[in-house]
């Protein structure tokens, strides 16, 4: 299964302006930009998308761990802060950090937290976080 997203870029860093869209079309040509990224801009930036995208992952990688396990899962709720370090070599990501509150009937906190950390190792943005294959076609045009 391939899922897709794409950017478009005009101008320099700092001045540019750029849009992201989804496959889905859930974004849309929506605006990033270096202060939206670096200060408080208008639009969304890479690192706010990995965010959602790791919180939304470990979401669901819970709820299967919780189901599998013959729980059923009331709600679940995570917030996902990526740190995006400005010093050294240039802009790196150096953590992530999850917080989540479920409520989740008749689990002690040994089974839950035995559960929250195989979906924290197990959800595939986690994995690819840690180890992916990135590849690459530039074309010059």
């Amino acid at each position: 299964m391939d899922r897709y997203a794409s950017a478009i870029w005009h101008g320099t860093l700092k001045e540019g302006k750029g849009t992201i869209s989804t496959q889905s079309g859930t974004l849309k040509d929506t605006q990033y930009s270096f202060a939206a990224r670096f200060a408080e801009g208008v639009g969304t930036n890479p690192e706010e998308l990995i965010a959602a995208a790791h919180a939304g992952c470990f979401t669901m990688a819970l709820s299967a761990q919780l189901t599998e396990a013959g729980f059923n899962p009331e709600s679940i709720e995570t917030k996902a802060v990526v740190t995006l370090d400005l010093h050294g070599e240039g802009p790196t990501i150096t953590k992530i950090h999850l917080t989540n509150t479920s409520k989740i009937p008749n689990i002690d906190k040994a089974k839950f937290d035995e559960l929250a950390h195989k979906a924290e190792i197990g959800c595939p943005v986690s994995k690819v976080l840690k180890a992916a294959e990135i590849t690459l076609d530039a074309k010059l045009v």
